[in-house]
């Protein structure tokens, strides 16, 4: 075996379960966690999305969505409209109730303990009623606030992807883990729970991608730092983890 497997492999690894009943978290040691929500600036730009109550979407079979789910590269002209964005936001991280004085959240997806360490960023190309740019969802909210804006940020998150189905999308997702979040609570455990729990998240967009008759491509081969960059994080205490581009299907 090449020796640079060796730390991957320890990462799928179920240890240190034993110890964390005795282990000296920042949780146990009565420090705060990070808010369930990344806050935003004051006076930043933000766009209603239409609330889950109104949505009618997505009433295909689970079946059959299981069933005609497939990874689809290529998209057709049509814009999403903004409901069709809301409900796949909602179906991804909407929240359904914060609990423990806002030191955990439940969603639309499983996350151990709670923690749900992911933002998620959207780079909208066509979507009905919002003007292209880099947004982040605010669960909390239900909206959408702009993060960036201008004629290089495409081109930006195409490199950040490798070149991969950026530019016929009509939008990208693109999902930021804060490991604190979940170290808080389970320690060096932690980063094995953010990578399954992204899997979670990704494949309810794809059952909700194909449930409204859009296709998706998940994305995990990307240059690291460009698209840390091209969204703004820091690489350290925010940093890409996955990504999936979206769009009608061909007709």
């Amino acid at each position: 075996m090449d020796e640079r497997m060796a730390p991957g492999r320890r990462s799928l690894r179920s240890e240190g379960w034993e110890e964390w009943p005795t282990a000296e978290t920042d949780q146990k040691k009565k420090l705060p966690p990070l808010p369930v929500e990344k806050p935003y600036p004051a006076g930043a730009r933000l766009f209603d999305l239409v609330g889950p109550e109104s949505l009618a979407l997505g009433a295909m079979p689970l079946a059959e969505a299981i069933r005609r789910r497939r990874s689809h590269r290529q998209y057709g002209p049509d814009p999403l409209t903004l409901a069709e964005l809301s409900f796949l936001l909602w179906a991804t991280q909407g929240l359904t109730r914060v609990v423990d004085d806002s030191m955990r959240s439940q969603r639309t997806v499983p996350s151990g303990g709670g923690r749900h360490a992911f933002e998620t960023y959207l780079l909208v190309n066509r979507v009905e009623g919002l003007p292209p740019a880099l947004y982040r969802y605010l669960p909390v909210e239900h909206k959408l606030c702009l993060e960036q804006e201008g004629p290089g940020l495409v081109e930006a998150v195409y490199e950040g992807l490798r070149r991969q189905y950026v530019k016929d999308s009509a939008v990208v997702f693109l999902w930021t883990a804060l490991p604190y979040r979940t170290e808080w609570r389970y320690g060096i455990m932690s980063h094995k729970l953010i990578l399954l729990d992204a899997g979670h998240v990704c494949q309810n967009l794809y059952l909700a991608a194909t449930a409204i008759g859009a296709g998706m491509c998940a994305i995990d081969a990307y240059d690291q730092q460009k698209l840390d960059a091209a969204l703004g994080v820091d690489g350290q205490d925010e940093l890409a983890v996955y990504a999936a581009t979206l769009g009608k299907l061909k007709g």
